[in-house]
């Protein structure tokens, strides 16, 4: 299989979230090509997953997975000696690419492998969710992102906060006469800046940003409301954060928390290099898929990007590598 024209086939089916029916309907068409029993697993409206195994083996013990959606906007796919370029290249078509060339040589080998391509886990992660109330009773999922090909020893987790704080609106010559919320929200903000986040010895520290600020009604009108979009980025349970963030506000506005994504510590692979993986992935909510690895071609710093790209010697490694952590899975079990 050439890795590099199927990468660029997958990336010219344009998939942003919410609309993956296509590069689904082209998988598996291909994958029962090949001679693989594909199926797809029906999510939303026309979005499907897409599972695939071997005649040879219908329950694998190791598992090969990751996402068919992008995030906007579409961008075709071009190509110079040594990448691939365009929306998804390495968010994640061209690791769909690597695994699917992985899959075909180990099952020359007689190993056979299960594929898991997913929708949605640039939003909320949908396709998995549906997933894992399906699990085939896999011992280990080898899910790919862009790790540069490095094994992620963890995934951090999300927790999405909002602030919102209310006030009394007043004529701005008489601040007297009214309550500004935006003065209640700054003070909150100020109160979470100097939280001391958890850290860990070997992931790193908890993170902090704020998104989103907004309120207000004009220059000359006291706000009499005020709204923070906050994430934090955890290394942790996110319980005793929760709570610590409620006390820190305390009466100054209302704390909402509208997505919470574990912290996950995941397998690694002897000899093989490492990486700490600061984004989130769809592995927390396929916990019935066996466990977890994180692993695949590309740079995370360029997915979501204008100039998005993967190096071609990146793919052609991440075969091979797919290839040596599936021999070592089938093994184990």
């Amino acid at each position: 299989m050439d890795v590099v024209a199927f990468t660029r086939q997958l990336v010219d089916i344009e998939s942003v979230t919410g609309n993956e029916g296509r590069v689904g309907d082209f998988l598996q068409r291909e994958l029962n090509r090949l001679g693989w029993q594909a199926t797809k697993i029906p999510v939303e409206g026309e979005r499907c997953n897409v599972y695939a195994t071997s005649p040879q083996q219908p329950r694998p013990a190791a598992v090969l997975s990751t996402h068919m959606d992008t995030v906007p906007p579409f961008i075709p796919s071009s190509e110079d000696a040594a990448r691939v370029y365009g929306r998804g290249s390495c968010d994640a078509k061209g690791i769909i690419a690597a695994q699917v060339a992985a899959a075909e040589r180990l099952r020359k080998e007689e190993i056979y492998v299960g594929l898991l391509f997913l929708v949605g886990e640039e939003r909320d992660s949908l396709g998995a969710k549906v997933a894992n109330q399906q699990s085939s009773g896999c011992k280990f999922l080898v899910n790919g992102e862009p790790t540069e090909n490095k094994m992620a020893v963890a995934s951090k987790g999300t927790l999405r906060v909002e602030v919102i704080a209310q006030g009394r609106m007043a004529h701005s010559a008489y601040p007297q006469l009214g309550e500004s919320a935006i003065d209640k929200l700054l003070e909150a903000l100020n109160r979470l800046r100097g939280m001391k986040l958890p850290t860990d010895e070997r992931v790193g520290p908890s993170t902090l940003n704020i998104g989103v600020i907004e309120g207000g009604r004009a220059p000359n009108v006291i706000p009499d409301y005020a709204r923070a979009q906050l994430l934090y980025r955890l290394v942790g349970p996110a319980e005793p954060l929760r709570r610590e963030i409620v006390e820190t506000v305390g009466n100054l506005a209302r704390v909402e928390f509208p997505l919470e994504i574990p912290f996950v510590r995941l397998r690694t692979i002897d000899g093989l290099p490492t990486m700490v993986a600061a984004f989130t992935t769809d592995i927390p909510w396929l916990n019935n898929w066996g466990e977890p690895l994180l692993v695949g071609p590309g740079s995370i710093h360029v997915a979501h990007t204008e100039g998005e790209y993967v190096e071609k010697q990146q793919l052609s490694d991440a075969v091979e590598l797919y290839c040596s952590i599936a021999r070592q899975m089938v093994k184990t079990s």
